[in-house]
């Protein structure tokens, strides 16, 4: 396992997120919220059916926005469920969309009082978000927040593959860098 901790609040990891001992992991879910594949199917099949059951009740979620469920059999004792843009190009709001994902789950976080909170890369398996531009998003908002907010207090980042790691680094470092407007 490869960690990064090279600013406070944000630690970027190799490895699977089912795994994260923590208060809560981010599900990169589809509107339904039933299951499907990669991530979400990995964290259903983690969690067990009594995950499935209770995401039948939540009636699904929009693209930007997320839901809380218990985490079942899962390490982390929670699942926020969250919808992020499919990519049609660029010109479709997808950078509005996916950093309200990003928000929509640290809100959750900070009204529940999570203190650890662990996110994939939303949006860059099928929906097709392109992995660099996605990452961006995705550590410009997680900065900010963590600029902002006592909650919760420590993001990790999981990278499934060594390659989205390095571009998570690469990202970080850039950010950090030019005082995360990059």
């Amino acid at each position: 396992m490869h960690r990064n901790e090279g600013i406070s609040g944000i630690t970027l990891e190799l490895g699977d997120i089912t795994h994260f001992k923590g208060d809560v992991i981010v599900n990169a879910a589809n509107e339904s919220l039933l299951g499907g594949g990669g991530v979400d199917g990995a964290i259903h099949a983690a969690a067990g059916p009594d995950l499935l059951a209770e995401c039948r009740t939540l009636h699904g979620c929009t693209t930007g926005q997320a839901k809380l469920t218990s985490g079942y059999r899962l390490p982390a004792r929670y699942v926020i469920h969250t919808v992020g843009p499919v990519w049609h190009g660029g010109t479709h709001g997808e950078e509005v969309l996916l950093a309200g994902a990003y928000r929509s789950c640290l809100e959750l976080a900070e009204a529940n009082s999570l203190a650890t909170i662990a996110f994939p890369a939303i949006s860059t398996g099928v929906y097709g978000y392109p992995l660099e531009q996605a990452t961006r998003v995705a550590l410009r908002t997680i900065l900010a927040w963590l600029d902002g907010h006592l909650l919760p207090e420590h993001v990790t980042c999981i990278c499934y593959d060594r390659a989205t790691l390095e571009t998570y680094e690469a990202v970080l470092a850039s950010l950090v860098k030019d005082g995360h407007n990059a």
